[in-house]
C-alpha cells in the first residue's frame, strides 16, 4: 500500500482518526492519535514530532525531539475504537540528521535483513512464531514494604472443581490436560474464534487456533510465516488484539511466561527459514532432509543461545518456565520431531518449501524485532563460520543419565543470560545491526530494574519455608 492508497482508504472507510504506533526498546507498543485531516502524503516523508526522552531507554532530556514516520504498508483499521480509526506502524528518525534512530527496534530488524543480503547468503528470511497466552477471569497482585501476593483465577482452573458457585458446572481442565479438548471443557473457543477473526480482518494470515496444555485458559493462535519485519509488526498487533478481545468479554489476557505454579508456561516457538532467488536454503540431503547451511544455522543458534536468551527470554519470569526436567526446552541440542530439544526440525511435510528450523526457547514477553533479528544474526554467524551443531539427539533428552552425552543447558536466570550477552555480542553488532547502545542499555536496565529489583524483595514462599526458623 502506498501513502496515496492509505489516504484513499481513509476516505473509503470514513476514517476520523489516525493512530501512530511504534515499539519501544523493551517491546511495548506506544501510540498517539491525530485527526485524519492532519494525515497527508507529506507526513509519510516529513514525519511528526514527539518527545523521545519520556520513553524507557531512549533519549536524554537535552536531545528529546524525535520523529515518527508512518509506514504505509502496515495500516489496518482499529477493531476496538468507538471512533473509526486507522492504525499505522511507524519508524523513528532523528529530526536533525534524518537518520533512522539506532535504538528503534524496527530499524534493528530492517538492518538485520540488510546485513543478510549483503553477506550474499540469502535474500529472504521468514519467521513463524507460535505465541501462547493465558486468558484469566480475575487477577490481583501487589508488592509493598510489608506484603506481597498475586492471585489469578479462571473458570477453567482445576482448583475451581470444588467451588460453591451454585451452579458449578464442572468440566474444569486438569493440570496439564488442556491440549485440544472440545467444549464444554474448552470454555474459550468463541473468544479465540473472535480473536482469530479480528486478526484476519486486520490483515494477519492465520493458520488456526486451539487451547493449549495448561489449565486455566492457556491458548494459542498460529500466524502464517512472513518476512522478519512484517512478522514482528504482526506479533505486536497479535498481542494487542488478544488483550482487547479478552477485555471486551470481561476477561484479561497475559503473555507472562509462567503465571501458574505446577503447570505449563507460555512459550513462543519460533520457526524460521532462509531463502535465495525463491529457493529454500534449508532443504537438502543431510540429517532430517536439511541442507548443510541449515545445520550450520542451527550450530550458530545453539552456540550463541545463552546470549540470545537475553533478548528472546528477557524477563526474570522467563526462567520460571525454562527449568530442567519439565517440558520446556532447556537442552541446547537439535533433533527432528523431538520437543525436548532447543532446536527442532518439524517433519510434517517432506516438501522442500516447508523445511525450517524451530527454536523452542523464546517466550512472548520478548521484543519481536530484537528477538527475530538476534536469531537471524546467530544463524548467519553459524553459516559464515560453519559452526557444527553436534550430533542430533533423537531420544527423550530428559531421560538421559547424567554424563551420557547430555547437552549443555540454557541459562538458569536472566542474570546468567545478561552475563552471556555481555561476553558474547559481537555477532549482533556486525554492520551495526544491533547498535552498541542497545546492548549496553539493555543489560544495564534489565539488571537495575528487573534482576536487582526482584533480588531485593522477600518472596511469599520464603515465609512458608523460613518463618519458623
Amino acid at each position: 500500500m502506498t501513502p496515496r492508497e492509505v489516504l484513499a482508504l481513509c476516505r473509503e472507510r470514513d476514517v476520523k482518526a489516525v493512530d501512530l504506533r511504534f515499539t519501544d526498546l523493551f517491546g511495548a507498543w506506544q501510540h498517539f492519535t491525530i485527526p485524519v485531516a492532519r494525515l497527508s502524503e507529506d507526513v509519510f516523508e516529513d514525519g511528526i514530532g514527539f518527545d523521545g526522552s519520556s520513553l524507557r531507554g531512549w533519549q536524554e532530556i537535552h536531545e528529546s525531539d524525535m520523529l515518527v514516520l508512518p509506514q504505509a504498508e502496515s495500516t489496518f483499521i482499529d477493531p476496538f475504537t468507538a471512533l473509526s480509526t486507522l492504525v499505522i506502524v511507524c519508524d523513528i528518525q532523528d529530526p536533525l540528521t534524518r537518520e533512522d534512530y539506532e535504538r528503534d527496534p524496527r530499524n534493528t530488524a530492517r538492518k538485520a535483513i540488510s546485513y543478510m543480503k549483503q553477506t550474499g547468503i540469502a535474500d529472504a528470511a521468514y519467521f513463524g512464531p507460535e505465541a501462547e497466552f493465558f486468558v484469566f477471569d480475575d487477577v490481583r497482585f501487589e508488592q509493598t514494604t510489608n506484603s506481597a501476593f498475586f492471585h489469578v483465577d479462571s473458570v477453567e482452573g482445576e482448583w475451581n472443581r470444588g467451588r460453591e458457585s451454585k451452579p458449578n458446572l464442572g468440566h474444569q481442565i486438569r493440570m496439564g490436560g488442556g491440549y485440544f479438548p472440545v467444549p464444554p471443557a474448552d470454555q474459550l473457543m468463541d473468544i479465540r474464534n473472535e480473536m482469530m477473526q479480528t486478526m484476519v480482518e486486520c490483515g494477519i494470515d492465520i493458520e488456526g487456533q486451539h487451547h493449549e496444555v495448561a489449565t486455566a485458559g492457556q491458548s494459542e493462535i498460529d500466524m502464517k510465516f512472513q518476512d522478519l519485519v512484517t512478522m514482528a509488526d504482526q506479533v505486536m498487533a497479535y498481542k494487542y488484539i488478544v488483550k482487547n478481545v479478552a477485555r471486551r468479554h470481561g476477561k484479561t489476557a497475559t503473555f507472562m511466561p509462567k503465571p501458574l505454579f505446577g503447570d505449563n508456561g507460555s512459550g513462543m516457538h519460533v520457526h524460521f527459514s532462509l531463502w535465495k532467488d525463491d529457493d529454500p536454503l534449508f532443504a537438502g540431503g543431510e540429517y532430517a532432509e536439511l541442507s548443510e547451511q541449515a545445520l550450520h544455522a542451527i550450530g550458530g543458534i545453539l552456540h550463541h543461545a545463552p546470549a540470545l536468551l537475553a533478548f528472546t527470554n528477557p524477563t526474570t519470569n522467563s526462567y520460571k518456565r525454562l527449568v530442567p526436567g519439565f517440558e520446556a526446552p532447556v537442552n541446547l541440542a537439535f533433533s527432528k520431531r523431538n520437543r525436548s530439544a532447543a532446536c527442532r526440525i518439524p517433519m510434517y511435510s517432506s516438501h522442500p518449501n516447508s523445511k525450517r528450523v524451530e527454536f523452542r526457547c523464546p517466550d512472548p514477553t520478548c521484543n519481536p524485532y530484537f528477538a527475530f533479528a538476534a536469531i537471524l544474526m546467530a544463524a548467519l554467524d553459524g553459516i559464515q563460520n560453519k559452526i557444527s551443531p553436534g550430533e542430533p539427539l533423537d531420544q527423550n533428552i530428559y531421560q538421559l543419565e547424567s554424563g551420557e552425552d547430555t547437552p549443555a543447558l540454557t541459562p538458569g536466570s536472566l542474570d546468567e543470560a545478561l552475563d552471556a550477552l555481555e561476553r558474547d555480542h559481537d555477532f549482533l553488532t556486525r554492520n551495526d545491526v544491533f547498535h552498541p547502545a542497545i546492548i549496553q542499555t539493555w543489560i544495564a536496565y534489565k539488571r537495575q530494574q528487573e534482576t536487582d529489583a526482584l533480588r531485593l524483595r522477600p518472596h511469599p514462599y520464603e515465609f512458608c519455608m523460613y518463618f519458623d526458623a
